[in-house]
């Protein structure tokens, strides 16, 4: 799967405990979205491009109305490759 540089600094930080709060508008669509580290910074490359891509690609969810967590799909496409040349 093809993950780009911003979507991969996304899950890696959704993969070491942070989130993504999604804030809506009064019609409740989603207006805007930051990436929130463990640790409470906010990651500057997460917007709403890069957090449409990891969900349309189902890499991020929602359980019970929550902030977005990454999946196991996500968890499994975040994971480092081995070496094997040799």
């Amino acid at each position: 799967m093809n993950i780009s540089r911003d979507e991969q600094r996304v899950l890696h930080v959704l993969a070491q405990g942070g989130c993504v709060r999604a804030h809506r508008d009064e019609g409740r669509r989603i207006t805007r979205v930051e990436c929130v580290t463990r640790d409470g910074l906010v990651l500057a490359s997460c917007n709403l491009a890069v957090f449409g891509k990891l969900k349309r690609k189902r890499l991020i969810e929602s359980r019970a109305s929550g902030p977005y967590r990454i999946s196991r799909r996500g968890r499994e496409a975040v994971r480092p490759q081995l070496d094997n040349r040799g």
